[in-house]
């Protein structure tokens, strides 16, 4: 995914990973958080993008990936299993959205979530 940044955004680091949005399913993808925001590239059918609630904080991009302005995460919750290894967001519309990264470790996608703009 070839990711515009935004100016002083500075991007963190990728990671191929699922994606199980609020309305269920389950995609597999790429993310790429930034210190601003969550950039989600879904290998999806054009049903995927039907599924996710458009909301003012959440949008599809031209190129047709998710988009989660990090100002707009109100929780984060990590949860670590033997083979699955997840964080669940829960935006300021109480909606959650839960990233599994399987049995590798979630620490340093966690970081780069926690990483924000400095002010």
């Amino acid at each position: 995914m070839n990711i515009t940044l935004q100016p002083g955004e500075t991007r963190i680091d990728t990671w191929t990973l699922f994606y199980l949005p609020p309305n269920g399913g389950k995609y597999n993808g790429k993310l790429t958080v930034t210190d601003q925001r969550l950039l989600y590239d879904a290998m999806f059918d054009a049903s995927f993008k039907g599924m996710v609630s458009e909301a003012v904080f959440i949008k599809w991009g031209s190129e047709g990936y998710l988009e989660i302005d990090k100002k707009d995460i109100a929780g984060l919750e990590v949860a670590k299993k033997l083979f699955s290894k997840s964080c669940t967001l829960t935006l300021s519309d109480g909606s959650k959205h839960k990233f599994d990264y399987g049995a590798m470790n979630i620490d340093k996608l966690v970081a780069a979530i926690e990483t924000r703009k400095a002010v």
